[in-house]
C-alpha cells in the first residue's frame, strides 16, 4: 500500500504543474465523455439528507467504474497539538474495522484501550527531555511491546487490500494533501456494492490498531522521503519560510517532534470531526445506472450521521514586506526554488499565473527551455502556479537545477531575466496561439480513465466548491490578454515578495591535523 503520493511526489519533486496540469487532464477526458453532449449534461449530482454530495458519470466503455471519496481533512485542517494527524490517519485506516483486520474485535479492543494507556505514559515521559526518568521509559517501553506482542493474536494484517486484490481492483490508494484526503480503487462494475459495503464500514467502524507501530512507520517515511532527500528537505524548508503564520507552512508529514506525540485519541478526533458525510464529496464514473446507484449509496451510506462542520482557517499570510533567503546544507547538488504570494482560485489573476506558467516552462518551445536550459545554464528550470495547495491564497513557484559550471545565482539571474520580460513587453499573438493551440489540443486527446475522471470532479468540487470551475477555465484563458500577463507580473514578480531557498553542499569538516597545519 503506498500513501501520500501526492506529499512525496508532487511536494518533493516539484515536476506536475498542479493546477494546470489538472486542468488539461480533465479536458482531456472531457472530449471522450460524449461528442454531442457537454460535461455538464452528464454529471449528474444528488446529494443525501446527511449532508453526502454523490456526482455521477454514466459511461459504458468498458465494465468498470472508479468510486473515490474526498475529505476537506488536510494538514492545513490539523490543530497545533496534532501536526501530522490527518497523514497518520490515512495510514490507519487501511488497518480494518471491528470485523476486517481482527479475528476477535471483543477481546482485542482490551489489550488496545491497555496499549493506549501505556503509550500515553511513555509519551508523556519522554516528553520530559532531560528530566525524564530512563527507568520509567524502560519499564514502558517493554510494557508497550508486551501489549503490541499480545494483540498481534487478532490481527489479520492486510485485509483490505487483500479483498480488494482478490475481487479484480487496481489503484486501491489513498493521499494525503495540505486541502484534503482521497480514497481511490478502481474496480469491475458488478464489485461497486462491495465497495459501498467495505467504504462505508470504513467510515461507520474503523479500528485504529497497531498505532504505535505504524507510527514507527511514519517516522522512517519521513526519514526515506525528506531527511534524506535533497529535494524533500529544500522543499520543506522553503515551504516553512515561505509561510510564517498560515498553516501551509507546515509538514504534511508533520516535524518529527509531532509525529512522536500522536496518539490515537488524537487520531480519533479528528476522524470524527473531519470525516462527516457533509465534509465529503463522493463521485463515482464508469459503467453505472445512475438510479440504482443512487439507491445503493443511500443504502450503505445514508445512515451515517452529519456533523457540524468544523471551522475553516481562518489565519491569513500577512503581506511580505521584504525578500526570504535561506539556504539548506545537504551533501548533494545545488538546486533552488523561488515562490512568489498570489490569491488563489477562483481569483482572476490566477488564470493569467496559470498562463504564465505555460509561456515560462509548458514544452520544449516554451521559455525557460529556449533560453536557460538550450543556453546550459541549467539542467531543468520550471514554473508552477498553486502551491502547496488551492484552498487559501498560495505560491507561484519557480524551481531549478543548475548545470555546471555555472551557480544557482546563474540561475537564479536568468530566471528573473525572463520575469522581468513579462513585465515588460507583451506576449505576441504567435506566442499565445502556441499556448492555445497545446491547450486545445489536449482538450481533443485520447480519453482518460474513469479514475482520472473521479478524481478531477473530486477535487474541483471538494477543494474549488463547485466542479463547475473546470468549464470556466478553457473560457478564461482565451479572455486573457497581453495587458492582463504585463499586469500581473508586475504585481506579483517583485523582490519584497519573494522567498528563495538554495541547496548548498555542507563545507567538509577540517581534521585537526589539517587545522594545526593552517594555524601554522
Amino acid at each position: 500500500m503506498s500513501v501520500s503520493v501526492l506529499i512525496n511526489e508532487i511536494c518533493r519533486d516539484i515536476k506536475m504543474k498542479q493546477i494546470r496540469y489538472l486542468l488539461i487532464l480533465f479536458l482531456v477526458a472531457l472530449h471522450g465523455i460524449a461528442s454531442a453532449q457537454n460535461l455538464a449534461d452528464r454529471v449528474v449530482e444528488h446529494t443525501f439528507p446527511n449532508g453526502l454530495k454523490l456526482l455521477m458519470i454514466e459511461r459504458h466503455t468498458s465494465p468498470t467504474v472508479a468510486p473515490y471519496i474526498l475529505f476537506k481533512a488536510g494538514s492545513v485542517d490539523e490543530s497545533d497539538d496534532a501536526r501530522g494527524i490527518a497523514h497518520m490517519l490515512e495510514h490507519m485506516l487501511f488497518k480494518g474495522t471491528k470485523t476486517i483486520g481482527t479475528t476477535d474485535y471483543e477481546k482485542e479492543k482490551v489489550v488496545l484501550a491497555e496499549i493506549d494507556n501505556i503509550g500515553d505514559a511513555l509519551d508523556m515521559e519522554r516528553a520530559k527531555g532531560v528530566r525524564a526518568d530512563a527507568e520509567k521509559i524502560a519499564e514502558l517501553e517493554a510494557a508497550l511491546k508486551t501489549q503490541q506482542k499480545a494483540a498481534k493474536e487478532w490481527v489479520v494484517s492486510g485485509e483490505y487490500t487483500e479483498i480488494y486484490t482478490q475481487h479484480g481492483s487496481t489503484g486501491f490508494n489513498a493521499g494525503t494533501s495540505v486541502d484534503y484526503t482521497i480514497y481511490t480503487v478502481e474496480l469491475p462494475s458488478n464489485k461497486l456494492e462491495l465497495w459501498a459495503m467495505l467504504e462505508s464500514d470504513r467510515l461507520k467502524n474503523a479500528v485504529l490498531r497497531e498505532f504505535y507501530v505504524e507510527r514507527e512507520a511514519v517516522k522512517e517515511e519521513r526519514r526515506m522521503a525528506v531527511d534524506t532527500r535533497p529535494g524533500g528537505k529544500l522543499y520543506e524548508q522553503f515551504i516553512a519560510a515561505s509561510f510564517t503564520a498560515h498553516p501551509y507552512g507546515m509538514p504534511i508529514i508533520g516535524w518529527p517532534s509531532d509525529i512522536a506525540m500522536l496518539n490515537r485519541n488524537k487520531a480519533e478526533e479528528f476522524f470524527r470531526i473531519h470525516y462527516a458525510p457533509n465534509n465529503s464529496v463522493m463521485v463515482i464514473v464508469g459503467d453505472i445506472n445512475i438510479e440504482n446507484t443512487i439507491k445503493l449509496i443511500e443504502k450503505y451510506f445514508g445512515d451515517i450521521p452529519s456533523q457540524p462542520l468544523p471551522d475553516e482557517v481562518t489565519v491569513r499570510e500577512p503581506a511580505q514586506e521584504g525578500e526570504r533567503r535561506i539556504e539548506v546544507e545537504f551533501d548533494a547538488e545545488p538546486q533552488m526554488m523561488i515562490g512568489f504570494h498570489k490569491p488563489t482560485i477562483p481569483h482572476f489573476d490566477d488564470y493569467v499565473l496559470d498562463m504564465i506558467s505555460a509561456i515560462l516552462s509548458d514544452g520544449r518551445t516554451s521559455r525557460f527551455y529556449k533560453n536557460i536550459v538550450e543556453e546550459s545554464i541549467a539542467v531543468s528550470a520550471n514554473s508552477i502556479n498553486g502551491y502547496p495547495g488551492a484552498r487559501y491564497d498560495n505560491l507561484f513557484v519557480v524551481s531549478a537545477t543548475p548545470r555546471s559550471p555555472n551557480t544557482t545565482a546563474d540561475v537564479e539571474e536568468a530566471i528573473y531575466a525572463q520575469l522581468e520580460k513579462l513585465k515588460t513587453e507583451p506576449v505576441a499573438e504567435k506566442e499565445f496561439k502556441r499556448i492555445l493551440k497545446q491547450i486545445d489540443a489536449s482538450f481533443i486527446r485520447a480519453l482518460s480513465s474513469n479514475a482520472g475522471m473521479a478524481n478531477q470532479l473530486a477535487f474541483y468540487e471538494g477543494i474549488a466548491g463547485d466542479w463547475r470551475y473546470i468549464l470556466n477555465w478553457r473560457k478564461k484563458m482565451y479572455e486573457i490578454t497581453p495587458d492582463d500577463i504585463m499586469r500581473v507580473a508586475q504585481t506579483y514578480f517583485k523582490k519584497s515578495n519573494r522567498t528563495v531557498a538554495t541547496l548548498v553542499k555542507k563545507e567538509p569538516i577540517a581534521s585537526e591535523s589539517t587545522d594545526e597545519e593552517d594555524s601554522e
